[in-house]
């Protein structure tokens, strides 16, 4: 693992552990020699983990839509930041740069992104492991839901349990640093022969 993708607010939201939270994200991924990969914002979640990254030697890749650059939302001080046409580009050149995912607390863009990605992995699109920081139980429901749907009969539960949760970023880290990379058609197949 030499990347990974993060995917959060555009805001801070209302409690000062989010950004803190994102803080020690940025900072977890310079030490550990990891580069970040993300939307290219300055503003928000998405800028304080970027800064955070930067601030501690760190490499921080962005990727944005020409229409929010012309917005002056682009980070200007990133180690890369790639100017796309659309958010279609810019979500497939994130998903090709990384080798793993985080979502931090965000709203409906970046449940969008979360879901896209989880389903990529579960359908066998790619291999890459996705998680949640939970920052302050932030994705609670949302975990709770997933398993409402496995209960109901719309999810696996084998599915499910390829989403990896931790309250700190070290955490997770490690939890997708250990993720098995085998497709999930494969493991499928051979969890069905069982």
């Amino acid at each position: 693992m030499k990347s990974v993708c993060v995917y959060c607010g555009s805001n801070s939201g209302n409690r000062p552990e989010y950004a803190e939270g994102a803080r020690l994200l940025g900072r977890t991924l310079a030490e550990s020699g990891l580069a970040l990969v993300y939307g290219g914002g300055k503003v928000g979640l998405m800028g304080i983990v970027a800064d955070a990254v930067l601030e501690h030697g760190g490499s921080a890749i962005g990727i944005i839509p020409d229409a929010l650059m012309q917005k002056e939302v682009g980070h200007l001080g990133l180690t890369e930041l790639h100017v796309v046409r659309n958010m279609h580009e810019r979500k497939q050149m994130m998903a090709d740069r990384a080798d793993a995912f985080i979502a931090m607390p965000g709203g409906v863009g970046t449940f969008e992104e979360l879901f896209e990605t989880f389903t990529w992995l579960q359908l066998g699109y790619h291999d890459k492991p996705v998680g949640l920081l939970n920052i302050g139980g932030f994705y609670d429901g949302l975990l709770g839901f997933l398993s409402h749907a496995v209960q109901e009969g719309f999810m696996k539960q084998v599915h499910a349990d390829l989403l990896h949760v931790a309250d700190t970023p070290a955490a997770l880290l490690a939890q997708l640093a250990a993720a098995p990379r085998v497709r999930v058609d494969k493991w499928q197949q051979a969890r069905d022969k069982t």
